[in-house]
């Protein structure tokens, strides 16, 4: 279990760090080239990374103490991560990209449904915990 949380930890970190980089290049370069609706949905997508990095960050130290469940958290917030903020990521440049992306619009959903999932599974976590 020990394992996963410090995955949890490098990906809450990584998460975050990204967000920072690409926040300042979303605010100094991206928005010279880049449409305002496609750096609209550039920022949506740095903005969950960030949450999410600070949601693994949290989750990694609040006592959860079932390693399924850890495990369960860590893939479902990692990977919804990974398919909402990537997708939107990719999405915002495919008027610049030689090849069409359009095939990963319902990665964003899928993404954004794991999150939830990942979200709602800590809730009853936390309701169902014993103390």
């Amino acid at each position: 279990m020990e394992y996963i949380k410090r995955k949890m930890r490098l990906f809450g970190a990584l998460f975050m760090a990204l967000g920072i980089l690409l926040g300042a290049l979303g605010s100094h370069y991206l928005k010279t080239v880049l449409s305002v609706s496609a750096l609209e949905s550039f920022d949506v997508g740095n903005r969950y990374l960030i949450y999410q990095g600070l949601g693994l960050l949290l989750l990694s130290v609040l006592g959860i103490n079932d390693s399924k469940a850890i495990k369960r958290l860590y893939y479902l917030i990692v990977g919804g991560t990974v398919l909402f903020s990537g997708s939107i990521f990719i999405l915002s440049f495919k008027s610049y990209l030689p090849f069409p992306v359009s095939f990963l619009g319902p990665f964003t959903p899928i993404g954004g449904t794991a999150l939830i999932i990942g979200w709602s599974y800590t809730v009853y976590i936390y309701l169902t915990k014993k103390d």
